[in-house]
């Protein structure tokens, strides 16, 4: 058997651990520069606000009370998931980290696997305030299944085990298509045009029908519903790309601030390349005016370019997005978003070019001293001059404390 731990509204949940003023109200947790709706609370979903609403749709809702607003605090997030992971790993046996706020365990060996779980979704909350729901299965398309029932109904006290035929099929009548694990939005509208609206549905395709839709990946998905274990290891290799992005609270007319912010993306996705052993091929850059506003005056592009080599050096990511943005910019638009994607990416070593003028090793050395000096000094402290102070056109009027990672943010208790 295989578990699926799932935090609950985890960005919102992370809040309310160190402001229970936040309990039981609607809460929503906005993206970056405050664009955009990225989390919300139960209580705010039950009054229709959607993922990715922008802020200044539900702004009257916070001016007059009704709903309380944060904004996204991605290294305390990042912390509290390590603790949750953290108690995961000493609990179980193993440990696969999927996401933020996800991960499987292995339930192998455990003679009364709900019972283990629910003692396991007592003891996170208790260490960390996080609430979490645990899906059990023999399938990790069946546990993440699971794992939304028993976030979904109160009754199954955080743990719902998908362990029979007969709760298999009952489970899978009740959930849409749309909802499965690899299903994908595409995937669903053409399901459902032929007559597929939940995963039950699905079912009952022939293997031959699945695969000529869907492909392989698709027969794995129809299998797993089928009960039938799949090896899903390829799901957590190496992502197919990184992207970072941001949407700006005020609009961007100026090429030298948008180059700065660009640079700034460039170097952030190279970083996390180095953090895991990979290398990218191309790059992208886009950028766009507010689709929101007015449509005459809207503006839309993307522009890419190979690099010589693979490679995760910030230096050349900041410079082949320099090169990107010049193609693509034009004057007179105010720019409201960009974003820098690396793109056929690679694990592994140095990959050596006849063409290729960089002394490679020379390179490794070099980034491998900065990123000694970035561990211990902190991420900003060394930087591109191209990258600006990192701090232009980035807004947070939300933002709580970081209340674990700094000592200056430490809650402070006041006994008379």
């Amino acid at each position: 058997m295989v578990g699926l731990v799932d935090c609950n509204n985890f960005f919102v949940s992370c809040e309310r651990v160190f402001n229970p003023a936040l309990e039981g109200v609607p809460v929503v947790v906005l993206s970056g520069n405050d664009g955009c709706v990225i989390a919300r609370s139960n209580e705010a979903k039950a009054m229709g606000i959607a993922m990715g609403e922008p802020f200044f749709k539900i702004r009257s809702l916070y001016k007059d009370g009704t709903l309380k607003v944060c904004s996204s605090n991605i290294r305390l997030y990042g912390d509290m998931s390590k603790r949750v992971m953290g108690i995961l790993r000493s609990k179980t046996v193993k440990t696969e980290v999927y996401s933020i706020d996800e991960a499987f365990i292995s339930l192998e060996g455990i003679p009364e696997p709900a019972d283990y779980c629910r003692n396991l979704v007592k003891t996170i909350r208790r260490s960390t305030g996080i609430p979490v729901s645990i899906g059990i299965a023999n399938t990790r398309t069946l546990a993440k299944m699971a794992s939304k029932f028993a976030k979904q109904y109160p009754g199954y006290k955080g743990c719902c085990t998908i362990d029979s035929d007969e709760r298999r099929t009952k489970a899978l009548k009740l959930f849409p298509i749309g909802d499965v694990w690899g299903i994908g939005r595409q995937n669903k509208k053409a399901l459902n045009l032929r007559g597929v609206s939940t995963a039950y549905d699905f079912t009952l395709w022939s293997e031959q029908k699945v695969r000529e839709l869907l492909g392989i990946t698709g027969v794995a998905t129809w299998r797993e519903l089928q009960g039938l274990p799949c090896t899903h290891e390829s799901r957590n290799t190496t992502e197919k790309s990184v992207t970072h992005s941001q949407s700006f609270r005020k609009a961007i007319t100026d090429y030298s601030e948008l180059s700065s912010l660009v640079a700034d993306f460039a170097a952030t996705v190279a970083e996390r390349l180095r953090r895991h052993g990979c290398r990218a091929g191309r790059i992208e850059v886009y950028i766009r005016t507010d689709r929101f506003g007015d449509l005459a005056h809207f503006y839309a592009n993307t522009a890419a370019t190979r690099f010589e080599v693979p490679t995760n050096d910030p230096r050349e990511a900041i410079k082949a997005a320099a090169e990107c943005l010049t193609k693509i910019f034009k004057n007179g638009y105010a720019y409201k978003k960009a974003g820098v994607t690396l793109t056929e990416i690679s694990k592994g070593g140095i990959q050596q070019s006849f063409f290729d003028t960089i002394d490679r090793e020379k390179q490794e050395r070099l980034l491998q001293a900065l990123d000694a000096i970035k561990r211990t000094e902190g991420k900003q402290s060394i930087r591109v001059a191209a990258q600006g102070d990192g701090n232009a056109a980035r807004y947070s009027e939300f933002r709580s404390p970081s209340y674990t990672l700094c000592l200056d943010d430490i809650i402070k208790v006041h006994l008379d």
